[in-house]
């Protein structure tokens, strides 16, 4: 692939201001495409992380503190985008939340704002792009699914119910544009250390009263074959590819990168 080939064009990345979101952007990024940034953070750090990301790869980059739980915000940053490069090439829907607890303890506010965030806001951001995309007749639409929009775990009903709901919006959207400019795909990454996950070993390691690295192994030895966890750079490769010419026929996929989780 050429390096900058996706100059002059712009990608939207929900939840990028940390985590495998940062981590997609500064790779999308790198091949040259200016990034509207969203998510929650101090304003600083925000603003450190646009300075940055503008001057290593010579791009532009705006932000959006949108809620992904409000129709109205996300319609508001999707204007916004519109607004500030005339429209959205790239949309990247990774923003997301995680609850634990079983089914008959699930407070049903954390059920209803884990399936606003991680499948809602998803719908809302794609039925606002895609006309853009179909003027002009290109567009990627990558969808950060999860290794549990493919396999299910205990204690995560909403998680995995929103998950499995954003492989069909995937695969729907693809098929309503097979043939078009326009591919819609999900990434379903497995165990990826961020703060989300960082928590989870916390966690572990308190309960078990042992070390933050005991805890990350056997956190990984539960699911994930390979041992090792996913980067976000991993993860923005695959997107950075599924954006290439050589990903236009690859449409309506669920392309796990979990170490070999879904393979058991």
């Amino acid at each position: 692939m050429q390096a900058s080939f996706l100059r002059g064009k712009t990608a939207l990345v929900t939840g990028s201001t940390s985590g495998i979101g940062l981590g997609i952007a500064h790779s999308l990024a790198a091949a040259g495409a200016n990034i509207v940034f969203n998510g929650f953070g101090d304003p600083d750090e925000i603003q450190a992380i646009q300075k940055t990301t503008e001057e290593k790869f010579s791009v532009k980059t705006a932000y959006h503190n949108a809620d992904m739980s409000k129709a109205s915000e996300i319609a508001a940053l999707m204007a916004f985008a519109s607004a500030t490069f005339g429209g959205v090439d790239i949309l990247v829907n990774n923003a997301g939340i995680q609850y634990v607890a079983n089914i008959e303890d699930f407070p049903v506010e954390k059920w209803d704002a884990i399936i606003a965030i991680n499948l809602t806001s998803c719908f809302h951001t794609t039925r606002l792009a895609l006309p853009y995309m179909k003027e002009k007749n290109w567009g990627r639409i990558i969808n950060l699914a999860s290794v549990h929009g493919l396999v299910a775990s205990a204690q995560k009903s909403a998680y995995v119910a929103a998950k499995h709901g954003l492989i069909g919006l995937t695969k729907t959207t693809a098929l309503e544009n097979a043939q078009t400019g326009i591919t819609c795909n999900a990434i379903c990454p497995g165990w990826v250390l961020t703060p989300l996950v960082q928590k989870q070993v916390d966690a572990r390691a308190e309960r078990d009263n042992i070390s933050n690295e005991a805890a990350k192994k056997a956190l990984l030895a539960e699911k994930q074959p390979s041992g090792e966890f996913v980067t976000p750079e991993q993860l923005g490769a695959l997107a950075v590819f599924f954006c290439s010419d050589s990903a236009s026929q690859i449409r309506g996929v669920a392309w796990n990168m979990d170490g070999g989780w879904a393979a058991q």
